[in-house]
């Protein structure tokens, strides 16, 4: 019989194994919470004490509520495996990542800057293109691109925003400072699991969470819904918007789902609308109503089988007509995929210097671009030593992770980028940053980025916080949901600096 447990059974108070006891950073990462000797960073004490006071039984009891939550709640995402879609829910780890207010008052400014640069460059690249012309970025990066529709060249979207919404990748460089590692501003998706999150973290820590000063994060759908309201086309002083679903196979359909609900809008697939006169309208019940904006969840090549893929039933025959007459505004424009190519990524900086006239808030991960001869002979003669990304891939796909690779992997991205070098860009290997994780038995430093969100509609607003994913496997730099990345809730806190 241990001693603690004869002091418990004489009814003596028996403190709770504390949570961060055993913690220990990272070697070589910075790790967000703690410093190197496993100090609380300043202005983290308060958050970490009011967890460790939990203990370890408690913690493990309530990760288990939150998980239920998450089952109850349908709060999913599908994985595809060759032909098959599996419905997974979302791993939700409880210990948030927390953001001090003087950090987030640099990415907010940062991140407003760096949207409105991206619409310039849009609204340029389909009208003057005086960005090329002055060689600022080259011509066959722009032109070259899977992401650029030259059919909409001169087509200008209500009040010049071709990215209503913005999801922005972000990592700690090694001196701890927010920078970007990629834009996503076509469909970008998540912002419902940070909404969640935080409903779930309110139920399972409620006193904890009233205890830490954290910024709100439950108006992202209002300004959603007020951004759209402020881009009809002209003379629709009360428009209708709708969002548009591939429909519930896709593996975000819970999300198009939510925002509707949270918008108050309705909720349709391609069948529910229809185009005649170069208008858009929803099927109804009571007859056809006039749709004014529509916040589509389907890509550009799927969404009219007359303009783009004739096989396409996800889309809506004719409405690029309408979006071409100014008839109805989409969020997102078609197009903006030429903006978050990571092939136009390395060049944002130069967007912002152009169309700005300002030297960009955030930094970038170095980035070489294998359409550049001397670029491309420095990755085929470092490939062991860098991460090398396919411009159209995203989730993780279409990567060689260099340091990690074999030599038969590196023989085959040599192949590849030799063929087609356009198709590919490399960076060095950034060691993200960690975070305080359950394992399931104990506290661990794993991996994480950050997706803020940004919504333009007059003017831009960002989310306060974002999607926090995580690494959940241990020594993994994978944070995405599609290969056993997790999930946080991430808290911003008000006026700690």
């Amino acid at each position: 019989m241990t001693t603690r447990t004869r002091k418990a059974r004489k009814g003596a108070a028996v403190s709770p194994e504390s949570l961060f006891q055993s913690y220990r950073p990272l070697s070589g990462a910075v790790d967000e919470v703690f410093t190197p000797d496993a100090k609380p960073r300043p202005g983290f004490h308060n958050v970490v004490r009011l967890l460790d006071q939990l203990g370890l039984d408690e913690f493990r009891a309530r990760q288990r509520l939150a998980d239920n939550a998450f089952l109850r709640g349908g709060i999913t995402f599908s994985v595809y495996s060759n032909r098959r879609g599996v419905e997974k829910i979302f791993p939700f780890d409880l210990i948030p990542r927390v953001v001090s207010a003087r950090d987030w008052e640099r990415v907010e400014k940062g991140l407003i800057q760096r949207v409105t640069a991206l619409n310039h460059f849009l609204r340029d690249i389909y009208g003057e293109q005086r960005i090329l012309t002055d060689k600022v970025i080259p011509r066959e990066i722009v032109l070259a691109s899977t992401g650029y529709q030259k059919k909409v060249r001169g087509i200008v979207p209500r009040h010049g925003v071709y990215a209503h919404i913005a999801g922005i990748d972000l990592i700690r460089d090694d001196e701890g400072n927010f920078v970007v590692l990629e834009d996503n501003i076509r469909t970008p998706s998540g912002v419902s699991y940070v909404l969640e999150n935080r409903q779930v973290m309110k139920r399972v820590f409620p006193k904890i969470f009233a205890r830490s000063n954290v910024r709100s994060v439950r108006d992202y759908p209002r300004h959603l819904r007020s951004a759209l309201d402020e881009v009809p086309p002209a003379g629709r002083d009360k428009p209708q918007v709708v969002v548009l679903t591939p429909g519930p196979y896709n593996s975000a359909y819970f999300e198009h789902s939510f925002l509707a609900r949270s918008m108050g809008c309705q909720l349709v697939q391609g069948s529910d609308l229809f185009v005649h006169k170069d208008t858009v309208y929803v099927k109804t019940t009571s007859g056809p109503s006039r749709v004014d904006v529509i916040y589509r969840r389907v890509d550009d090549e799927f969404l009219d089988p007359k303009a783009f893929r004739k096989d396409s039933v996800l889309g809506v025959p004719g409405i690029f007509r309408a979006y071409a007459r100014g008839n109805v505004t989409l969020a997102n424009a078609i197009g903006n995929g030429i903006a978050d190519d990571k092939g136009t990524y390395p060049f944002v900086p130069d967007m912002v210097r152009y169309y700005l006239s300002e030297e960009p808030i955030l930094g970038q991960v170095e980035t070489l671009v294998c359409v550049r001869p001397d670029d491309r002979q420095r990755v085929l003669d470092n490939l062991d030593k860098l991460v090398v990304k396919a411009v159209d891939e995203s989730g993780g796909y279409g990567m060689l992770m260099g340091p990690k690779s074999t030599k038969a992997e590196r023989d085959e991205f040599a192949r590849l980028i030799r063929a087609k070098p356009r198709k590919y860009i490399a960076q060095p290997l950034v060691e993200l940053s960690t975070c305080p994780t359950w394992s399931g038995r104990s506290v661990q430093p794993r991996r994480v980025d950050l997706r803020p969100y940004v919504v333009t509609g007059k003017s831009s607003w960002v989310l306060p916080g974002g999607l926090t994913r995580v690494a959940l496997v241990a020594g993994s730099y994978v944070v995405n949901s599609s290969q056993g990345g997790g999930s946080k809730d991430t808290w911003v806190l008000e006026g700690s600096r």
